[in-house]
């Protein structure tokens, strides 16, 4: 974890609401598929925003954001140039055993863009199927990256691109087929990991998501992003995650 001034050369728009920033950073840093940047975009925002990492290259880094608030419609405003500190990397990542041969991702919304970052470190090392779902043709993105699996499946909630359905489903329908991964990793809104986990707990998957919480400081001292554990103990989605076994986290 370093704090990084960083230097933004590309800022901009790439569906509707979603928007991707890159950094220049002074040196190449160390980072695993999974992990997040905690973003400080000045002014009277005194918290930064946590956002996951999509993309390394040599000492660039890319972020993809949703513009929500003020602090993201700040951020989709900078120009090439502007210098702001980024914290990272931030939190435990995803990790493919050597075993896990066949790997399958499941994502949906702004959750799509940590499972890029999967798809880049393990892409031609394992056999990899992504199962990803807009809400519509307008928020559809990241396709460049996700064609890289080995098989890709797009899906959008109205049937404006692809089938009309979830990730989940067409996993499940996936499944139904008689395609069985070793291990799913997944990102994406509470409702969908909840459906993944019912699912992936019946037909005895190894499944790992990474949470979507609001943060405050990113490290785990704050306790704004804790969350609950099966076993009754609590755990920092920041420090002990974003990533966990959904096996042993309440959804």
């Amino acid at each position: 974890m370093k704090d990084y001034v960083a230097t933004i050369v590309e800022n901009k728009e790439i569906a509707c609401g979603i928007c991707s920033i890159t950094f220049e950073l002074p040196e190449a840093p160390a980072v695993r598929c999974g992990q997040f940047g905690d973003i400080s975009v000045g002014g009277t925002h005194l918290l930064r925003r946590p956002i996951a990492i999509c993309k390394v290259d040599g000492n660039k880094v890319t972020y993809c954001y949703q513009v929500k608030g003020e602090g993201t419609q700040e951020l989709k405003a900078m120009g090439v140039g502007t210098q702001l500190n980024v914290l990272m990397p931030l939190g435990n990542g995803f990790f493919v055993e050597e075993t896990e041969r066949k790997v399958a991702l499941v994502g949906g919304g702004v959750g799509i863009f940590p499972l890029i970052s999967v798809l880049r470190e393990y892409a031609g090392k394992k056999e990899i199927s992504a199962f990803i779902g807009f809400r519509n043709k307008g928020a559809v993105c990241g396709l460049e990256e996700f064609e890289k699996a080995d098989t890709f499946v797009g899906v959008t909630d109205d049937g404006s691109y692809g089938e009309k359905m979830n990730s989940v489903q067409v996993f499940a329908a996936a499944l139904e087929k008689g395609y069985r991964p070793d291990v799913v990793l997944s990102c994406g809104p509470l409702p969908m990991l909840r459906a993944l986990k019912q699912l992936v707990e019946e037909k005895g998957i190894p499944c790992f998501v990474s949470l979507e919480e609001r943060m405050g400081c990113g490290i785990g001292a704050c306790l704004v992003c804790v969350c609950n554990l099966t076993s009754g103990a609590h755990a920092r989605v920041c420090k002990d995650g974003p990533v966990f076994n959904c096996k042993e986290v309440e959804l």
